[in-house]
């Protein structure tokens, strides 16, 4: 029942060239699934990349040079 609209969706796509719609629906249902677990993760990372890109910018604009060091990516000394 929880996969009932990725089926039907996939039905329908199926359907338009003619199949019975049949594979449409275990691909449309599969889809959903697979939607419902990498959604999750999708927003974690993007939130982790916003704050992360917040305290770089906070960091910039209170030291005013980039705290991560270009040449090796790795934090400078913050009194340096």
């Amino acid at each position: 029942m929880s996969n009932l609209l990725g089926a039907l969706i996939g039905a329908a796509i199926d359907r338009q060239d003619g199949d019975s719609g049949i594979k449409g629906a275990i691909i449309g249902s599969v889809a959903e699934s697979a939607i419902r677990v990498i959604a999750p993760l999708v927003a974690t990372f993007a939130l982790g990349w916003a704050v992360q890109y917040g305290i770089r910018k906070g960091m910039r604009a209170a030291l005013g040079r980039d705290p991560v060091d270009p040449a090796n990516g790795q934090l400078r000394d913050a009194r340096a």
